[in-house]
């Protein structure tokens, strides 16, 4: 059985205990950070540490969690966030998509939700409840920044089939099983078309095949 690597950082150290022993009971999971200070994620992240899932907190002690964002966008660290926040409003899910969030939920979820939110975000890369999709249709208008290709040819159609399987949250061995190609072929295409779209993960992936409309919003498996 796969098991994923999460850190806890949020300002309240009761929440980060519970939290942390209740994930500990999932034999999929292994909590091997914790902390109420961003600026101490960061000197673990320095250090090497490997970290499969965050779960971050906006408020923290020493600097806040949108500066931990802008940290970890800037060095390229190879994990994924869920922010989980107090402060939540639809209307802020794509400037966490921005800045690299793959999930971005309000405090008031059930525990059992957010343990359905971690694994899906561990093994797809993104979560979206419908609402947030929604919002997003707004926040990725015209108006919006899109990603710059020297033209949209330079995406294959093998491409565009696995953005479009990511877009379905299959796995890489699933993408590979679909499409007769080794796990590793599929993992290769999706690291350059990271570089090509210039996104740093999944959500990023998704934002850009709506904005491409390679995949529609109803065509998306939300929960």
């Amino acid at each position: 059985m796969e098991k994923f690597r999460i850190a806890i950082v949020d300002d309240d150290y009761l929440i980060v205990s519970l939290l942390k022993s209740f994930l500990e009971q999932d034999p999929q999971l292994d909590v091997v950070f914790e902390t109420t200070d961003g600026y101490q994620l960061l000197q673990h992240l320095e250090s090497g540490a490997e970290i499969d899932v965050l779960l971050l907190d906006l408020k923290m002690k020493t600097i806040d969690g949108l500066e931990v964002l802008r940290h970890i966008k800037v060095k390229n660290f190879d994990l994924k966030i869920i922010v989980i926040s107090s402060h939540y409003q639809d209307n802020s899910v794509g400037f966490m998509v921005k800045e690299g969030v793959s999930a971005f939920i309000p405090k008031g979820m059930s525990p059992f939700d957010l343990l359905n939110v971690i694994k899906q975000v561990a093994v797809t890369g993104f979560y979206f409840k419908p609402d947030q999709v929604e919002a997003l249709r707004d926040q990725i208008s015209s108006r919006s920044p899109k990603p710059i290709l020297e033209s949209d040819e330079s995406i294959s159609d093998r491409e565009i089939e696995i953005i479009r399987q990511l877009c379905q949250q299959r796995t890489a061995k699933e993408i590979g099983e679909t499409l007769f190609i080794s796990q590793k072929t599929v993992e290769g295409h999706k690291s350059r078309l990271f570089a090509k779209i210039g996104v740093k993960n999944v959500t990023g992936l998704v934002v850009y095949a709506l904005q491409k409309n390679i995949v529609k919003l109803e065509e998306l498996p939300l929960q």
